[in-house]
């Protein structure tokens, strides 16, 4: 089995969290499964939490989406808590394609009744609320607390001890407990690179034994289950009726000529 790790993190802008990150997916993998991680390599890399910014890279991750499949790799996961192109991405693609905050999400809603989240700063806070209520888990999610970490590329410096790491994992503790003083059974940290610091850190629980999720671990076992129950489904995954639809056979050709070589898996009627 081979998996497409999809980051939205430019590799030479974070050397730290790219070699933790490995680490940490290599502990979620099963004998036989390969993953590959990739990241932003066109335009960007540093700056997703805003929306234009994020708009400017989920291109290059269609794009790789496309790519993945055609290179044979059995599902793409997107690893990145916005989930950019997530569903734009469902409806190109015959493979499954996950992304890293409705599997958190879902996951944390298998773990325990209420779901607490740390996010990493104001801006990303209305943002990772859009995606809660669009998965539909407003009941579920009874608090979210915030980080004070504007500019995200700070974070590659908690991967090595110091002050910096000290403030991270502090702030992170304190945002964390505040959401289990509010009712979470389970916390996610809402922000990747904190996701894949924490694993590192060996920091699974906070005060009154609270799972904490380590979202990439997740997404690797989701993506890796998603895989083999699309091959004992004769390889069908994505339903093909309503969102996720594509276009139609009799239609394929004209939007061909306006648009290139889309939906490669549409074959025009003859």
């Amino acid at each position: 089995m081979k998996l497409w790790y999809q980051s939205l993190t430019r590799p030479d802008a974070w050397p730290a969290y790219q070699a933790a990150l490995r680490r940490v997916l290599a502990r979620a993998t099963d004998p036989g499964t390969t993953i590959e991680v990739h990241g932003i390599e066109q335009r960007g890399g540093v700056g997703d939490q805003y929306r234009r910014l994020e708009f400017i890279e989920t291109i290059e991750v269609l794009e790789n989406v496309e790519r993945a499949e055609a290179e044979g790799f059995d599902a793409v996961l997107l690893g990145n808590i916005a989930d950019p192109g997530l569903r734009t991405a469902r409806e190109m693609a015959r493979i499954p394609v996950l992304g890293l905050c409705e599997t958190s999400l879902f996951t944390a809603c298998q773990m325990g009744v209420t779901v607490g989240l740390v996010v990493s700063n104001d801006k990303h806070y209305s943002r990772i609320l859009e995606n809660v209520a669009l998965y539909g888990l407003n009941t579920r999610v009874v608090a979210v607390e915030r980080m004070a970490v504007d500019r995200l590329v700070d974070l590659d410096a908690a991967f090595s001890p110091g002050a910096v790491q000290d403030r991270i994992l502090g702030q992170f503790h304190a945002a964390a407990e505040a959401c289990v003083a509010r009712g979470a059974e389970v916390v996610i940290p809402a922000v990747g690179v904190a996701m894949v610091l924490l694993a590192e850190q060996g920091i699974h629980e906070t005060v009154k034994d609270t799972p904490v999720l380590c979202g990439p671990m997740a997404l690797v076992q989701a993506g890796q289950a998603a895989v083999r129950l699309s091959r004992a489904m004769g390889g069908r995954y994505a339903s093909r009726r309503g969102a996720y639809g594509q276009p139609p056979p009799g239609q394929i050709e004209e939007l061909r000529r306006y648009y290139g070589p889309v939906y490669p898996a549409v074959t025009p009627d003859p």
